[in-house]
């Protein structure tokens, strides 16, 4: 009787003290202003909930009072399961015990929160609650604990052995694909326009497999966590966690592809767009370049450098349409990170947009072509590789000068390839002869040495300008036409011995050193003296 009295008193004080209230039941089971629901758990378990004033400090502890009374009971294993019963008295409270050992007392309010009646709330409660009571007792058992051990050294041995396998395959693939690629030297090209070398696609094939080795690992060792931590009651809760959160960020994750499928097909349709207009564009310019599409003032060589211009242009006007479509591009951050690049490419690319422009201007001008031999400001070579950036200049010395677009458009270039071939390049060399020199003779010297030397056209004929007369001499230079600009360093030299070998032949004097009054004997070498030791043996054609 004394038994019934305390639950009584206890029912009456849990109904006085119930912060439950009336506008739960207009604002829905979750959160109202005035009212918060708070589960009352055992073992990490939910099962069922109770409601609390917000900001209420007698009652804000009322979940955990019951789950700690709730668990008293299950650890006291000589209260069986089965002796939970509920009891109403003449107020509405239904209090449930454990062999008269009070719990929790449930109201009406707490009824009306799962939909149902108080008496059939607190069966259905008090079933949980044996349901739980024995759950508990069950995994914590000896037997439970070592069964989940055991599982638990499966799940490690088995995770080690897919891992290990796993890095088998990853290792296979790479060993196959680096072989496959290097060996059979495969690029990757769009056209004829090399993407990636061998070595660079190998780099990438072998990134994608780690990337997606990676993945699995992670993915493995998430499953693995999830249903090891499983295996025990006290990091159930943890396994829970995880798999809740796995699910929400992956539901979280399909609902935001979901919500942007409109803009994505956008993008979509933009993209396909784009890419067959360029296929359009670029077989009209392959015709251009090869002769089937012909415009009157439209050079084949101008079609690739405009066809690249269009493509830069309609890339640029995609991107504009596009970028309103762009997941995240309303967002501040986004905007932010635009700006940031925008400001660092126009400071840092201010001479390459400069040399892309005077690449443009180059090939529009016409300046020069790939083999031609050119010179720029002090620099001579052939033209060995252009681009938009720079051109590449290779020297008799076998050497490679760099030289950019800007630095071009700003020098004299001077083309000695342009009107070789047609007309002929002139390539001249000047000597100097005495008064009592005929001058007649030094103008068969200068055309018989000419007529010696190998890479010399004789039609056009030679011929001789006699550019000044100087104090104490006359100054004579030789023309003759070439064919040949590439060779004109060796023509050059071969010219300027055969020179020598002239006028050494006749014993005339070449008056290039200053002097103040003529020799006793003339400064020339006799034929019986050209091959002194050490000297270099050739054969001179005598004309």
């Amino acid at each position: 009787m004394k038994k019934n009295v305390v639950l009584l008193a206890a029912a009456v004080a849990l109904f006085c003290f119930s912060p439950l209230v009336h506008a739960a039941e207009q604002a829905g089971p979750e959160e109202t202003a005035d009212v918060i629901k708070t589960p009352v758990q055992l073992d990490g378990k939910t099962l069922f909930y109770v409601l609390e004033k917000r900001g209420s400090l007698k009652h804000k502890d009322r979940a955990a009072l019951i789950a700690k009374r709730l668990q008293a009971v299950a650890n006291d294993t000589a209260i069986p399961a089965e002796s939970l019963t509920s009891g109403d008295f003449d107020m509405p409270i239904t209090i449930i015990t454990a062999q008269e050992q009070f719990i929790v007392g449930l109201s009406d309010f707490d009824a009306e929160l799962a939909g149902s009646t108080r008496r059939d709330f607190a069966a259905e409660v008090s079933r949980k609650l044996q349901s739980a009571i024995r759950d508990y007792r069950r995994e914590h058992s000896l037997r439970w604990l070592f069964t989940g051990a055991a599982l638990a050294l499966v799940a490690t041995a088995l995770l080690v052995t897919i891992l290990f396998f796993l890095g088998r395959l990853c290792g296979n693939i790479c060993t196959r694909l680096t072989q496959s690629i290097e060996g059979k030297r495969l690029d990757l090209r769009i056209q004829s326009v090399q993407l990636l070398d061998s070595g660079q696609l190998t780099g990438l094939l072998l990134g994608i497999v780690s990337t997606i080795r990676f993945a699995l690992c992670a993915v493995i060792l998430l499953i693995y966590v999830r249903f090891t931590l499983g295996f025990f009651p006290w990091t159930r809760s943890h396994a829970d966690t995880i798999g809740s959160s796995l699910m929400g960020l992956l539901g979280t994750i399909g609902s935001a592809v979901w919500a942007q499928m409109p803009n994505l097909t956008m993008l979509a349709a933009i993209i396909l767009l784009t890419v067959y207009t360029l296929k359009l564009i670029q077989l009209i310019f392959k015709g251009i370049e090869r002769g089937r599409i012909r415009f009157k003032t439209f050079r084949p060589e101008w079609a690739q450098p405009t066809y690249r211009l269009c493509r830069l242009g309609i890339v640029a006007f995609s991107l504009v349409v596009a970028f309103p479509y762009i997941p995240g591009s309303e967002s501040p951050a986004f905007k932010g990170v635009s700006i940031f690049l925008g400001v660092l490419f126009s400071l840092g690319s201010t001479s390459a947009i400069a040399n892309l422009i005077s690449g443009y201007t180059i090939i529009y001008r016409n300046l020069f072509v790939v083999g031609d031999r050119i010179k720029i400001g002090d620099i001579s070579g052939t033209v060995v590789r252009t681009g938009l950036q720079v051109i590449h200049l290779r020297t008799v010395k076998n050497e490679e000068i760099t030289v950019p677009s800007s630095v071009i458009v700003n020098s004299n270039v001077v083309n000695y390839s342009a009107l070789a071939k047609r007309q002929g390049l002139v390539l001249h060399t000047g000597v100097t002869i005495g008064y009592d020199t005929p001058w007649r003779q030094v103008h068969g010297l200068l055309l018989q040495a000419a007529g010696r030397t190998d890479g010399l056209k004789q039609e056009p004929e030679p011929f001789v300008l006699q550019k000044s007369l100087d104090d104490f001499y006359v100054a004579y230079e030789l023309n003759a036409y070439t064919d040949s600009p590439q060779l004109m360093e060796r023509i050059y030299s071969d010219l300027h011995k055969n020179i020598q070998d002239a006028f050494n032949e006749y014993g005339v004097q070449i008056m290039s050193p200053h002097y103040v009054a003529d020799p006793a004997r003339a400064k020339v070498v006799p034929k019986e003296r050209w091959n002194e030791e050490p000297s270099v043996q050739q054969e001179v054609d005598e004309k």
